[in-house]
């Protein structure tokens, strides 16, 4: 197999929301980068991964790229449709397609000599690359629990879900208790001749608005957490009420210790008695399945509603460093031990990807500027530094703001540091690693 060589080109790995704010950075700082898609389009989960009824949890004051501003009459929570619409707007205003290879999948990503990358494509075709920026998204690589005994009915999980045309007139049961099981239970509760809805745990449960505003875009004042957290829940109890009231487990967990589900409509369904609510399921019986409580229920569909896993399944082993659901990285993208791989988009912020990927997008084009004035890797420098290692997945909107904004007016600090390691180090060479002989997938989000 030979292997084109493009040296001084960086790879971009999907086109999604992530992918798209990235390739708009490099272009806009003159980084030349190539994007492969094995997508046919832009949009990632928005274009493969969303059921015809879907809306944005957030709103769209928060989701959107603040260079690129959603049409005037998107609502405050556009749909699934409205959003590949925006994402495809976005590519062909900044003319980002014409640089994108669709039907393009990696299979695998190596480091090489000379600090090179060489990837291969599903077509087993090579290329050697500077530097991989790795936007593949994390609502693909679907998580099923496993239960005792077989199930004789109809599985699917939530990422198969399309419309509420597969639940009609069956028995449904949807596992989980995040935003996709709450969406899927309230579709199936109006047309399923009987709904039940499996919560292991308690969660918090948050309305889409609050005083006829979207929670996402109302302004907080910078106060302290337990405040906020208090006034939370405060606001929760009014509009709310108690999880008992609904038959659900009390929250164990502090309000930003999990992501919240942002669905009350599903709590009307319970009291209209169209949902109800059961708890951890034990095991299987064939068309039956037994609960914790000892409870048994005739199901014919079941609906895993159950997350997804972190996965990157072209990295060799040693350069996937997950744990649970956040990636063992510097500067939310880099590693201390190897330069010019960047895992960008792993994380969860509270709020909207849109108002967070541009900036950070940009001080990824300006780490990437960094990384040729230095022979370090850029993550090394930030682990000397003292920034810590992430211990979470989810992160506060503003919280990321304030550190991007930090990062960038002390970049000329961190390349001094930087030029100061190298004096202490040898010439730096990534270690050439053996890719994996099968596709390793690790790092469960919690459902």
């Amino acid at each position: 197999m030979k292997s084109e060589r493009l040296n001084t080109h960086h790879l971009i790995i999907g086109a999604g929301p992530v992918g798209l704010a990235v390739a708009k950075s490099f272009k806009a700082a003159g980084i030349p980068y190539h994007q492969v898609d094995a997508d046919d389009d832009v949009g990632g989960n928005w274009y493969h991964g969303t059921y015809k009824s879907a809306h944005i949890l957030s709103a769209r004051s928060v989701m959107e790229y603040p260079d690129f501003k959603m049409p005037g009459d998107y609502p405050d929570f556009p749909s699934s449709g409205q959003m590949l619409a925006y994402y495809q707007s976005y590519a062909s205003h900044y003319r980002l397609t014409e640089s994108i290879q669709f039907n393009t999948k990696v299979i695998r990503i190596n480091p090489i000599t000379e600090n090179l990358w060489e990837v291969t494509f599903s077509d087993k075709t090579a290329k050697t690359f500077k530097g991989v920026i790795v936007c593949n998204g994390h609502h693909w690589s679907k998580n099923f629990p496993k239960y005792d005994g077989d199930f004789t009915g109809e599985t699917f999980h939530s990422k198969d879900y399309k419309s509420s045309d597969q639940l009609i007139n069956k028995r449904v049961l949807v596992i989980g208790a995040g935003n996709s099981a709450f969406d899927i239970a309230s579709e199936s509760a109006r047309v399923s001749s009987k709904n039940f809805l499996s919560v292991r745990r308690g969660i918090w449960i948050f309305p889409k608005t609050f005083m006829g505003k979207p929670l996402a875009s109302l302004k907080v004042p910078p106060i302290p957490d337990w405040l906020r957290e208090s006034l939370i829940k405060m606001m929760l109890k009014l509009t709310i009420g108690s999880h008992k009231e609904y038959g659900l487990p009390k929250p164990e967990s502090k309000v930003f210790d999990r992501h919240p589900t942002v669905n009350t409509e599903t709590l009307m369904h319970v009291k209209h008695g169209r949902t109800i609510i059961k708890g951890a399921v034990k095991r299987f019986l064939g068309n039956q399945v037994e609960f914790e409580d000892g409870s048994r229920e005739n199901v014919d569909t079941i609906v895993y509603a159950t997350g997804f896993k972190t996965a990157f399944p072209f990295l060799p082993k040693e350069l996937c460093r997950v744990e649970k659901a956040h990636v063992k990285v510097y500067g939310f993208s880099m590693y201390d031990t190897y330069k010019g791989l960047y895992l960008v988009g792993w994380m969860q912020p509270r709020g909207g990807v849109g108002s967070l990927i541009t900036p950070y997008a940009n001080l990824l084009a300006n780490f990437i500027k960094l990384q040729d004035k230095v022979n370090c890797p850029v993550g090394m420098i930030l682990k000397k530094m003292g920034e810590p290692l992430p211990t979470s997945h989810l992160f506060g909107g503003a919280q990321v703001i304030k550190w991007i904004e930090k990062t960038e007016k002390r970049m000329d600090t961190i390349e001094k540091e930087g030029l100061k390691i190298d004096k202490h180090l040898d010439d730096f060479m990534n270690k050439p690693l053996e890719p994996n002989s099968e596709p390793l997938q690790i790092g469960m989000q919690v459902y």
